[in-house]
C-alpha cells in the first residue's frame, strides 16, 4: 500500500476533482499535461537550475544543539526559511510558472494567507514577465502588511477579499471565481496541497525537493539517509508534503504533524481541521472540512494567517485516517512560546506557521539517539508585530 496519490487522483477516500463544468476542460488538460511536463528532461534542467541559482538550494540541514539538549534527541532543522523570498513556497511557484508557460497561459492568479505564497508567486511572475493577480483576505492584508507591500513592489495586483472572515478560505473562493471567468488564458498557481487533482500531487512533487535533500544531507551528517521522526506544520500541507514525500511509505520513519488549534480544538475558535473536521468537499477536493451539520463551512480561526484554513490537503487527511501520521493541535499560546524559545536558544526567528511544528516538541518522548528533522517552513519577519503584541504568551522568554 502506498500513501501517495493513485491513478484516479485519490489518497484513500480523499482527493479527486470536483469542479464547475466551466473548469472541467481546463483541469483535465492540466491533469493530462503535468506529469509528462514536470518529469521531462528540459523541465527538470530549468527547474533545478533555478532552484540552485535563484532560490539558493539546497537549504541547510542544521543541527540545533541547544534545542537538542533540551528535548533529548538529535534535532535537525531543515532551513526553508533561508530560501529566496523566505519560505518553502518558492519551490512550488517556480515549478508551476514553468508549467504555465509550457501550456501557453498568459496570466497568473494566486491566493495567499500569510502572504508568503503571494510573494513567491509575484516573484516568479516578475522573473518570467507575466501579469499577476493575488487574492488575499482583508484581515490578512492588515496583519501581513509587509508581505502585501512586497507583492506590490514586485508588480502584483492585490485584491483584498472582504467576504466571510477575510482570510485564506475567502481568498481561495475569489481566486476560483476568477479562474471560472478566465479559464482559457489563466493559470491558477495554488499554494498548497489542496484543490482538485492534480494540484495536491503536483504541489507535493514540486515540494519534494525538501525530502530529497534531507535524504542526501542526513547520509552525509549521520551515515544513514532517514530520520526517526519527521515534523512539520500543516494547514493545506505543502511544506509537510515536501518534508515527508520520499519517506511516506517508509515505516522506519514516524511522521508528526502540527495543525493550528487557535484557542483550542474544541473551542469553536480553531483551524484544527483533522481534529474538528468531517468528510466534505472544499475547493474541488473531497477531504476533511470544518462544517456545520448541514454542510456550511465553519470559519477557521488561528493566530497564524498561513494555517487559518477550514480544510486540509487530501494527502494529510488520509495519513491521519490511516494513522500513518500523528497530528497535534497546537494552540496560539503554545505556538508563540515555541517561536520565542527557538529565537532565544538558536537565534532563529521562525514564521508563526513553523512555530506550530516547534510547539509539538514538548508533546513528544524522544530517545537520546533519535534523529529528528523538523522543517522551519518560513522566516518570522512577517510575524514580528504579532509576536510583540502577544509576548505575554511567551512565558519566560517574553520578559524583555
Amino acid at each position: 500500500m502506498s500513501y501517495l496519490v493513485d491513478d484516479k487522483g485519490f489518497y484513500g477516500e480523499y482527493g479527486g476533482a470536483y469542479v464547475p463544468e466551466i473548469l472541467y476542460a481546463t483541469v483535465e488538460h492540466l491533469k493530462n499535461e503535468y506529469l509528462e511536463a514536470i518529469e521531462s528532461e528540459a523541465f527538470q534542467k530549468e527547474y533545478m537550475s533555478l532552484l540552485r541559482d535563484y532560490v539558493g538550494r539546497p537549504s541547510p540541514l542544521y543541527l540545533a544543539r541547544r534545542m537538542s539538549a533540551k528535548y533529548g534527541c538529535r534535532l535537525y532543522l531543515k532551513r526553508e526559511d533561508l530560501n529566496h523570498t523566505g519560505a518553502h513556497k518558492i519551490n512550488n511557484t517556480i515549478g508551476q510558472i514553468l508549467l504555465a508557460k509550457r501550456m501557453g497561459k498568459k496570466r497568473i492568479i494566486a491566493e495567499t494567507g500569510a502572504g508568503q505564497h503571494g510573494v513567491a508567486t509575484a516573484t516568479v511572475c516578475a522573473l518570467m514577465d507575466m501579469p499577476c493577480v493575488v487574492y488575499q483576505g482583508a484581515l490578512d492584508v492588515q496583519r501581513q502588511h509587509t508581505n502585501v507591500e512586497r507583492m506590490k513592489m514586485l508588480g502584483a495586483e492585490i485584491r483584498p477579499v472582504t467576504s466571510g472572515n477575510g482570510t485564506l478560505k475567502d481568498a481561495t473562493n475569489e481566486a476560483i471565481r476568477d479562474w471560472c471567468c478566465h479559464p482559457a488564458d489563466t493559470f491558477y498557481i495554488i499554494g498548497s496541497t489542496v484543490g482538485p487533482h492534480p494540484y495536491p500531487d503536483m504541489v507535493a512533487r514540486l515540494q519534494s525537493i525538501i525530502s530529497k535533500e534531507i535524504k542526501e544531507q542526513l547520509a552525509e551528517k549521520t551515515g544513514r539517509d532517514y530520520p526517526d521522526y519527521l515534523m512539520a506544520c500543516v494547514g493545506g500541507g505543502s511544506n509537510a508534503a515536501g518534508t515527508i514525500y520520499h519517506y511516506v511509505d517508509d515505516d522506519r520513519v514516524k511522521i508528526v504533524l502540527a495543525e493550528a488549534g487557535g484557542k483550542g480544538a474544541d473551542s469553536g475558535h480553531t483551524a484544527a481541521t483533522i481534529h474538528a473536521g468531517s468528510l466534505g468537499i472544499l475547493h474541488g477536493a473531497r477531504t476533511l472540512v470544518m462544517q456545520t451539520s448541514d454542510g456550511q463551512i465553519v470559519e477557521a480561526e488561528s493566530i497564524s494567517a498561513g494555517l487559518d484554513y477550514p480544510g486540509i490537503g487530501p494527502m494529510h487527511a488520509n495519513l491521519a485516517a490511516k494513522r500513518r501520521a500523528t497530528v497535534f493541535s497546537i494552540n496560539d499560546d503554545e505556538a508563540v512560546r515555541a517561536a520565542y524559545e527557538l529565537t532565544r536558544l538558536e537565534g532563529i526567528i521562525p514564521a508563526l506557521e513553523s512555530a506550530h511544528a516547534l510547539a509539538a516538541l514538548p508533546k513528544m518522548q524522544f530517545k537520546t539517539d533519535d534523529v529528528v528533522v523538523l522543517t522551519v517552513s518560513g522566516r518570522g519577519d512577517k510575524d514580528v508585530e504579532t509576536y510583540l503584541a502577544n509576548k505575554e504568551m511567551a512565558g519566560e522568554y517574553g520578559d524583555f
